[in-house]
């Protein structure tokens, strides 16, 4: 059973969430915030696997609140997906930086919703639409020029390759077809990665691709 967290201001829009969500069997939702402060006590209290969070909440919005969860080595487990709508761009990019595994907008389409979850839920980002990475790539163009990070140092060869296609949005099947591998290789090869760098998920290896300088944006192998 997949245990999610709904955070946004808006009860209507909780409402609706709430609606698509519980008529899914292996989806409860364990808990309803309106503000940032609500979402981080409930992600204490209820340790879900997924935290939908509105960016803009009164008080702590949902860019601490982010923070504050993707930080919180007790929460290790508990993985934020930041719902906003496409006038809050800048949004987004913070809260991907400060640890979110990816976003929807507010008028995504049911099956979109719980694919999100489910894809988030497993340990996945919510990375490989067209749409993220155009955002992605907008924002870190905006940037000032990247400096190498030294923690790039540890990989392969065959890694950084890897981590550039992961940049560039590439799922796993992708990436092990573009490079002649097997899907498990090529998640292997992820998985690696995430841990020689120490990052939470794919959406901060994104992240780090683009601000390490080793992609930029628009780039493709």
């Amino acid at each position: 059973m997949i245990r999610v967290v709904l955070a946004d201001d808006q009860t209507l829009v909780r409402a609706g969430f709430r609606s698509i969500l519980s008529d899914e069997g292996d989806i409860e939702v364990v808990g309803e915030a309106a503000d940032g402060e609500q979402a981080v006590a409930l992600a204490h209290e209820q340790r879900p696997d997924v935290v939908l969070m509105d960016i803009r909440m009164p008080g702590t919005d949902g860019l601490e609140a982010t923070r504050r969860i993707t930080a919180d080595p007790r929460l290790a487990g508990v993985r934020v997906v930041i719902l906003t709508t496409f006038d809050m761009d800048d949004y987004v990019y913070g809260a991907l930086r400060a640890g979110a595994s990816g976003f929807l907008v507010k008028d995504t389409e049911p099956m979109e919703l719980l694919h999100g979850v489910r894809v988030v839920a497993r340990g996945d980002a919510l990375i490989a639409p067209a749409v993220t990475r155009r955002l992605i790539s907008e924002f870190a163009n905006r940037r000032s020029r990247p400096e190498s990070s030294p923690r790039l140092n540890a990989l392969t060869e065959r890694e950084r390759e890897v981590m550039g296609l992961v940049g560039a949005g590439l799922s796993n099947d992708e990436i092990a077809a573009r490079l002649v591998l097997s899907p498990a290789t090529s998640k292997t090869h992820v998985s690696r990665i995430m841990t020689k760098l120490g990052v939470r998920d794919r959406a901060q290896l994104v992240i780090l691709a683009y601000e390490s300088g080793m992609i930029t944006p628009g780039w493709m192998a």
